[in-house]
């Protein structure tokens, strides 16, 4: 059987792997865009959190088996068509991710200074179409709208020492741009209260450890929660104990001392959460053109725990800053006009993988459940995609006995439209020269930006 799998993030190395381990005689082709493979790990994980680009290595392994191959700078839905994949190949399974990011639709959302968290994290991660992004980080205040950890990872990259920054893969442009920022107060916005907070506590541990910035929690957006905590899982029990504890805390001896050398070094930085307050409207500047603020409608929660909803109580609140990151999610876009789309919910509509309607089409990761969840949850997910792959091979579901062509048909077709598909072992190219780059100048690597330069170093 012929596999062939769209998106070489880790919904599209996991659902690989996992059919490629199952099934001996599976041969799975793994089409990217980029030129680059491994989707998020590269360019959505932070560049302080190494550790959890080791998976990098599982997925090395995968594509150099020799019943896998990798097609980088291949855009399926312009390049190639759903159709055509499907006429080459048994299965086809559709682990494109969320390439957006929902909006607040709010006014002001587009005044400049306001930038979604997506193209942020793009920016300072070498993703090539936020390279040229150019943040306005000249303001002293940053607002942040979300609480998941992507908003976590974002305030900590703005107020981070830039001494640790300089031992990790971040792009050379951002850390020059981070070098001059300004912004030494960041507030992290949510509608909702402490007990519905997105992020986990080991990244809200890391950011109340971040050297030269201190936390500021409100003590009163915590009081009565004990009772609620009571019932509450063990994680998001511990979670809420280390807010708490955070906002009750007096400074003691070690934070004087912090303090005190903060002080030295200028003004303090610092962080906060503010709770229970609804994004209306980016306030602009005399010109018209700039964010200055951002008008929040204070809002009452109406249920409990995790299904809580937010209802504007009629209170307005004004908050000044010049810059605006909105972290409300990513989002998942259709990707041909032959696979179905649920646009309200933002994902293909299947069960267990299995797309409605479509026998021989599949999909895994966020495309399939939405935009949630960690690489762990992903894998589970793509195993569970890859299993029903392989259920559909065994049953017959999947006609085997007519033989397929698998890349030999793509190729031509790509050849006929001048694509030139980037092979593993050209990637492997492009990564030694970034890690040699970044060994000149004391970083994991240097990555690589632009798309065309990637191309020209492996000779296309």
């Amino acid at each position: 059987p012929r596999v062939c799998v769209v998106g070489s993030g880790p919904a599209g190395f996991y659902t690989a792997q996992h059919i490629l381990k199952h099934h001996g005689g599976a041969r799975v082709d793994i089409y990217e865009k980029l030129p680059v493979p491994f989707g998020l790990v590269r360019f959505g994980v932070a560049p302080d959190h190494p550790e959890v680009k080791n998976v990098i290595n599982t997925f090395t392994q995968t594509a150099r088996s020799e019943r896998c191959a990798y097609y980088g700078n291949v855009t399926v839905g312009r390049d190639i068509t759903v159709a055509e994949l499907r006429q080459a190949y048994h299965a086809v399974v559709l682990s494109y991710g969320a390439e957006d990011n929902r909006v607040l639709g709010i006014p002001g959302e587009n005044l400049s200074g306001v930038y979604s968290a997506r193209a942020f994290v793009g920016w300072y991660n070498g993703l090539p179409e936020n390279r040229d992004l150019k943040p306005d980080l000249s303001c002293e205040t940053a607002l942040i709208l979300g609480h998941g950890n992507v908003a976590l990872d974002i305030a900590r990259i703005l107020l981070s020492p830039l001494h640790l920054l300089r031992k990790t893969d971040i792009t050379d442009s951002s850390l020059a741009a981070l070098a001059c920022s300004k912004v030494k107060r960041v507030w992290l916005i949510g509608r909702r209260g402490p007990l519905q907070v997105a992020f986990t506590i080991k990244e809200l541990r890391e950011m109340i450890n971040l050297p030269g910035a201190r936390p500021v929690l409100n003590p009163a957006d915590f009081t009565g929660l004990e009772n609620a905590l009571k019932d509450a899982p063990r994680p998001r029990k511990r979670l809420t104990e280390l807010m708490i504890k955070t906002a009750l805390e007096k400074p003691g001896k070690k934070t004087m001392e912090v303090q005190a050398a903060a002080v030295q070094a200028a003004a303090p930085r610092e962080w906060g959460l503010k709770f229970q307050r609804s994004p209306q409207e980016v306030l602009p500047t005399a010109d018209g053109r700039r964010a200055r603020g951002i008008r929040m409608a204070l809002t009452r929660l109406e249920g409990l725990g995790d299904s809580a909803k937010a209802v504007p109580t009629g209170d307005v609140e004004e908050l000044e800053c010049g810059l605006v990151l909105s972290s409300i999610g990513y989002r998942s876009l259709p990707l041909d006009p032959a696979v179905p789309f649920d646009t309200q919910r933002g994902v293909i509509p299947n069960s267990s993988g299995r797309v409605e309607g479509v026998p021989g089409l599949y999909c895994s990761g966020w495309v399939k459940r939405g935009p949630t969840g960690v690489i762990i949850t992903t894998m589970n997910d793509s195993f569970d995609t890859a299993q029903s792959v392989l259920e559909d091979l065994q049953l017959g579901v999947l006609d085997v006995s007519t033989s397929r062509e698998g890349f030999g048909a793509v190729e031509s077709i790509l050849h006929s439209q001048g694509v030139r598909p980037v092979s593993f072992s050209d990637w492997e190219k492009i990564d030694a020269a970034e890690v040699a780059r970044g060994k000149a100048a004391g970083k994991p690597r240097e990555k690589i930006v632009d798309p065309q330069e990637m191309l020209q170093l492996i000779g296309h």
